[in-house]
């Protein structure tokens, strides 16, 4: 099932994506709400009778307000591996996974123009990634039980300020720019999909394809990420995790090809829809 938030009036509400018509799904305040409290066989039965014309109702992020900082990977393709250690020392993966996070203090949703902070950053750049959300809370699951913990999977653009990243020694600095986590435009229930998934990812910017692998070529797998994660943490229901981005970022290209004000960003995944977003 797709389920998005929505904003119909002065109302952030959520609700299943039928087609060109949205059925609300009231029971809940927010999709942060429905991810920890409704069983995912019951959606059927929580969509009212009502429909809503998707034309009249502004798509937002399927989470636009995290309650926890999104965990990313790092360098989670291998090609990707190859073109981020060419670009700076250190964006170099070792025998472990990377991991970091990126604030997040709202979240664009598709269609939504993104502040690029040109003034602060002369290279920002894209990331198309595969992001799952936690359905329950998770600690010290086994590998052979993570499937259970997964509620779906989003589209997610890891923006990044690549100056800002490789100034500092972390990069939650250069993910962290208000508006450089844009999501959406749905997030679509895990029983949509083969576990584990093997979605096809591509990105294009100004129509130009940039990027474009698949998620079998994860080097860690959700499996692995959840059950490393939660041996020595709680992943709350509702917790974002995005996983890795291919090769072709834009600073993979000799010489770079950074964003710049204007340039149109889109996102897209097999059965997830496309992410589109303009940067001024």
């Amino acid at each position: 099932m797709k389920l998005i938030t929505y904003r119909y009036g002065e109302r952030e509400s959520v609700g299943a994506l039928l087609g060109n018509e949205v059925a609300p799904i009231p029971q809940y305040a927010s999709m942060l709400d429905l991810v920890r409290n409704c069983p995912l066989a019951d959606l059927p039965k929580k969509m009212a009778k009502t429909r809503l014309p998707l034309a009249q109702v502004q798509v937002c992020a399927p989470i636009p307000h995290p309650t926890q900082d999104v965990i990313c990977l790092g360098m989670n393709f291998a090609d990707h591996t190859v073109e981020a250690a060419r670009f700076h020392p250190n964006m170099v993966r070792e025998d472990y996974p990377v991991y970091f996070a990126k604030r997040v203090n709202r979240a664009p949703g598709d269609g939504e123009e993104i502040n690029g902070h040109f003034d602060v950053t002369a290279k920002a750049d894209y990331e198309v990634e595969v992001a799952f959300v936690i359905r329950r809370d998770a600690y010290q699951v086994k590998p052979e039980e993570a499937e259970d913990y997964v509620f779906g999977y989003m589209i997610l653009n890891d923006l990044s300020a690549r100056d800002l990243q490789n100034r500092h020694k972390q990069f939650y600095l250069g993910k962290s720019l208000d508006g450089y986590t844009p999501m959406g435009p749905c997030l679509v229930t895990k029983d949509e999909f083969t576990y584990p998934p093997e979605i096809q990812l591509k990105s294009y910017v100004n129509g130009e394809l940039r990027q474009n692998g698949n998620t079998r070529n994860w080097i860690y797998g959700i499996d692995y990420v959840i059950a490393d994660l939660s041996q020595v943490m709680t992943l709350q229901a509702g917790t974002i995790i995005t996983m890795g981005t291919p090769a072709g970022v834009g600073m993979g290209f000799e010489p770079p090809k950074f964003l710049k004000s204007g340039d149109v960003v889109r996102c897209e995944a097999e059965g997830l829809g496309s992410l589109t977003n303009t940067l001024v």
